[in-house]
């Protein structure tokens, strides 16, 4: 690096409080290496992203320094200090992190800046204070890999408990599947001797023919039959058996229960009682109820084996299974599958409301940790509602963002830990029920990722954790 312009002298880099304290042969390496820059009002010095060259010193002037959020500029800081310092603050790390500038530096006045390119400045750092830079680096590399052991274990426990909930749902429907497979068995053994016993007596081809026909309706009666209250279903099932018990049916209340699950009035089994005569209308309505009860397991069978598809295609759009890591989502089936997920967890006391707009159009993420951020916001709600409240997922367009905001209502978060709520290991959850990573994480998939943004507003009662993405992908070196 090479300037026309004059260097400073040791007595004023040691003005600078960076430099007061280094010896005249550092002095002399910082001023022969040091080019003094001039800015202008409005300049940009540095510009977040590019590669971080320099370490950038004020010597006069006035800067103002910002980072990009939701595709907007957020001021951090601006001042006029003397010897302030910004640019590729992380030099002395080398190749261990990239070399990128974290922040734009604008400067607010005319003014000069000292440059020292950061390959050089590493080198001799290195030698002026090796024992300082051991520190750092442990410090930077400790924190490092605390961060990913602590986040991987918080990760798998997740999965494990995910893993459980996951097992505990699909057993329900297995087992009711288990249950009404072999029940089915028992029925259709039954409907093959009741025939049998049929053919044997008085019945002619017409009747059988006619009862086969009844048999048909029957069935399709079971796929439309409206849903009863217990009421409704009492009161039927008590018109039902005194029918029954009138026309001399032996245990005419198990029948009842049966023909009303299946759809059947009374008007229909006096459509039995007029196809077949007096002493074959038992064997009949029985042969008939095997007919409608088989129908009903294995309409219960499907859906038993519905559920268990939808919990498994749930996985499988949870943990992003078979797909490409970043594509054109719906955010809607993401949020959906979590809380297919987390249903164990959500309990029978917290109810669920889901208000999405239905218009959002796809937008381009990384669907797998995007779960992962919907998991850590649901799941902190769940537990700030301590099993009973409302949980709502809601989504809506912002501009050129898409919001998803989850809400609940629960106890709230202390206003002093407002502001550190996304800081890396800090919890407001007692000591070994939390790592403090969870919204760490967060903010890190939608800031640093999805170049979004992650906001909190709390009082007792409501907490909402809003979310924007993009609706398109952010243009390159924005």
């Amino acid at each position: 690096m090479t300037s026309t312009a004059p260097r400073l002298s040791r007595t004023e880099l040691r003005e600078l409080f960076l430099f007061a304290d280094l010896t005249d042969t550092q002095l002399d390496w910082v001023r022969d290496h040091g080019d003094i820059v001039p800015v202008s009002n409005g300049e940009v010095v540095v510009r977040e992203g590019e590669p971080a060259r320099c370490f950038y010193v004020l010597l006069s002037g006035t800067i103002r320094m910002t980072r990009l959020v939701s595709g907007e500029e957020v001021e951090i800081t601006r001042t006029d200090q003397l010897g302030a310092y910004f640019g590729a603050v992380q030099f002395y790390l080398g190749d261990q992190v990239d070399q990128i500038y974290s922040a734009s530096v604008r400067a607010l006045s005319d003014g000069t800046v000292l440059a020292l390119p950061s390959r050089e400045f590493r080198e001799v750092f290195h030698h002026w204070y090796p024992m300082a830079v051991h520190l750092l680096q442990g410090l930077f590399v400790g924190l490092a890999n605390t961060n990913a052991l602590v986040g991987q274990r918080e990760r798998l426990l997740a999965l494990g408990k995910l893993s459980a909930g996951l097992t505990h749902e699909l057993n329900n429907p297995a087992a009711a599947a288990s249950r009404a497979a072999e029940t089915l068995r028992e029925r259709l053994a039954g409907m093959r001797h009741k025939l049998a016993a049929l053919a044997q007596g008085r019945l002619d081809k017409t009747m059988l023919c006619s009862l086969t026909e009844l048999q048909d309706r029957f069935v399709e009666f079971g796929d439309s039959a409206p849903t009863l209250t217990a009421l409704q279903t009492g009161d039927l099932e008590d018109e039902l058996a005194d029918w029954l018990d009138d026309h001399q049916i032996s245990q005419g209340w198990d029948l009842a229960a049966v023909f009303v699950a299946g759809g059947l009035r009374v008007p229909d089994l006096e459509e039995v009682a007029s196809a077949v005569p007096d002493e074959s209308l038992e064997g009949a309505l029985r042969w008939l109820a095997y007919t409608v009860e088989t129908e009903n397991l294995l309409r219960e069978i499907g859906d038993a084996i519905g559920r268990i598809t939808a919990l498994v295609d749930a996985a499988k759009q949870y943990s992003q299974l078979d797909r490409a890591p970043h594509q054109d989502i719906d955010l809607h089936d993401g949020l959906d599958a979590t809380l297919v997920m987390l249903a164990r967890k959500l309990g029978d006391g917290i109810r669920v409301v889901k208000d999405y707009d239905r218009e959002l159009p796809a937008i381009p993420a990384y669907p797998a940790e995007l779960n992962q951020v919907w998991t850590n916001l649901i799941v902190n709600a769940i537990d700030a509602m301590q099993g009973h409240g409302t949980l709502t997922v809601h989504t809506a367009r912002d501009g050129e963002f898409a919001l998803v905001e989850i809400g609940d209502t629960g106890s709230g978060i202390p206003p002093e830990a407002m502001q550190r709520i996304f800081e890396p290991f800090f919890t407001t959850k007692p000591v070994g029920q939390g790592t403090g990573l969870g919204l760490d994480v967060s903010w890190r998939v939608v800031v640093n990722r999805h170049h979004g943004d992650i906001q909190v507003q709390s009082r007792p009662g409501d907490t909402r954790f809003q979310v924007r993405l993009p609706l398109r992908e952010p243009a390159q070196g924005s």
